[in-house]
């Protein structure tokens, strides 16, 4: 039998549940989950293989009108995935109506000459009544003859989803070693990991004025890993609302982090969180160009 392998990209409006969907096919978190729009700013991978074939999902940046330097490598790098892809994935959200953004998103698909599939999440909150109608309402979008109804919290319909892209791959070697699950360089995992944590209890412009480095990971005990991570933010206002009111906030946020690096890592961690300003970095090439951004 020859191999299979190939790249699938996902578009979808914001808090469609793209991340979750790639993290439940996966079978492992790789990419990181909110409901703020524009969390993802890397096209995260994620790597599902299946005897001799092997799907590479990627989770694109949110689609936006660029604002900034950070904001235009986002677009920038949604068009280069798409190009270099092999099969499309639009996500819907099952729960709300077709609206402007789904179908802007599924023109801008339809140029792309490529197979489409549509995944409508969240289904496991409708009614089989609302189901139905929803998928009527996926097809009337004209784009992809095959639509699947999903939910990526329960994992319903997912297995029959990762089959049909499986086999939309073209053929090929694997792309990576069977065991792998993403792309993405360990520190960089960790660090979206303890952005999670930020984005998740924080409001308003501090989710995207916040960007994290993992300055250091030390292993030199078995039994405990300690990890050095910077938050950068913008202001000295969005300083004051990360570390809170005698420590609360950054405590919060540590603890919960704590936790899912300790689930990725395997391992105690001691995490030693720096909150730190640096105006305008998200403007700023060069160190968007350190931090992966592309």
């Amino acid at each position: 039998m020859s191999t299979q392998a190939g790249f699938a990209a996902l578009a979808g409006r914001p808090n469609v549940g793209k991340s979750t969907l790639v993290n439940a096919i996966v079978g492992r978190k790789v990419a990181i989950v909110s409901d703020r729009p524009q969390t993802t700013r890397r096209a995260i991978r994620g790597v599902l293989t299946s005897g001799e074939r092997q799907l590479v999902l990627v989770d694109l940046p949110g689609a936006q009108r660029p604002r900034d330097a950070l904001t235009e490598r986002m677009a920038r790098r949604l068009q280069q995935e798409l190009d270099g892809a092999d099969a499309v994935l639009l996500v819907l959200n099952g729960e709300q109506r077709i609206g402007p953004g789904d179908r802007f998103l599924a023109r801008a698909l339809a140029q792309a000459a490529l197979p489409i599939t549509i995944a409508v999440n969240k289904i496991d909150r409708l009614s089989r009544a609302q189901q139905l109608e929803a998928l009527a309402h996926a097809a009337e979008l004209g784009v992809g003859e095959d639509i699947f109804p999903v939910s990526a919290r329960t994992g319903s319909g997912l297995p029959q989803l990762a089959e049909h892209l499986l086999a939309q791959m073209p053929a090929g070697p694997l792309l990576f070693d069977a065991a792998e699950t993403s792309d993405q360089p360990r520190e960089v995992l960790l660090a979206e990991l303890v952005r999670e944590a930020v984005v998740r209890r924080t409001l308003q412009e501090v989710p995207h004025a916040v960007e994290v480095v993992i300055d250091e990971v030390d292993e030199s005990r078995e039994d405990l890993v300690r990890v050095r991570a910077l938050v950068w933010v913008e202001t000295e206002s969005q300083k004051g609302i990360l570390i809170g009111a005698r420590g609360r906030m950054i405590k919060a946020i540590g603890s919960a982090a704590r936790g899912e690096l300790e689930r990725e890592l395997g391992r105690h961690v001691h995490l030693d969180l720096s909150v730190r300003v640096r105006r305008g970095w998200r403007s700023d090439e060069s160190l968007l160009d350190r931090l992966g951004i592309n």
